[in-house]
């Protein structure tokens, strides 16, 4: 009776539905976390015992630091130090020269196939992009990152726009992310009833 809510029951058509007990003490907090992410990490951190979490974490390590002295003549590096397994970078040149932002070369590395980064963290750096290599990631990958990092601040030299208008190369182009930020659309239903 007292169970958080809301429970899964059986209804009358034997379909499972989800109800709330009479004496329910309500919804469980937040404070327990994402359960299945806590689990998944439990499981990985298991799989690689001590060792081997040392030689991830190394790798993590090396692999951010790689990154930092290789991309340090493209853009600027506000800490220019040995860091931990992330590293910052800023385009605030690129901005005061070509007026390409950090959003730009964020949006841009989508054509490429690769995720941005975080993008204006810290705060404390103008133009921040937060590049998080992980440990899994390959020389190969690396370097081939640091090849398109190079190629896209070329272009905000060279073609600006081309950064403006990025990303191109997907189902939808550059969002209005004030508008969205202002008017969320957080389902699709709300898309559907509106082109009706």
């Amino acid at each position: 009776d007292f169970l958080p809510d809301p429970i899964v029951t059986k209804n009358q058509t034997n379909k499972f539905d989800l109800s709330k007990p009479r004496k329910s003490i309500g919804k469980m907090g937040a404070f327990h976390g994402n359960f299945g992410a806590l689990v998944r990490a439990y499981a990985y951190i298991r799989t690689l015992g001590k060792e081997g979490i040392n030689n991830i974490s190394e790798d993590a390590v090396i692999n951010a630091n790689y990154l930092r002295i290789k991309l340090k003549d493209t853009l600027d590096l506000p800490y220019d130090r040995i860091c931990s397994h992330e590293v910052v970078f800023s385009a605030k040149t690129i901005k005061e020269k070509y007026g390409v932002n950090a959003l730009d070369i964020a949006k841009r590395l989508i054509d490429y196939d690769i995720h941005p980064p975080t993008m204006y963290f810290p705060l404390t750096v103008e133009e921040a992009l937060l590049v998080e290599p992980t440990e899994t990631e390959s020389k190969e990958t690396l370097d081939e990152f640091i090849e398109i990092v190079k190629t896209i601040c070329e272009e905000a030299r060279t073609n600006p726009d081309l950064l403006h208008n990025a990303p191109h190369n997907t189902p939808n182009t550059r969002l209005n992310e004030a508008l969205a930020a202002r008017n969320p659309k957080l389902n699709w239903r709300n898309t559907i009833e509106e082109s009706n």
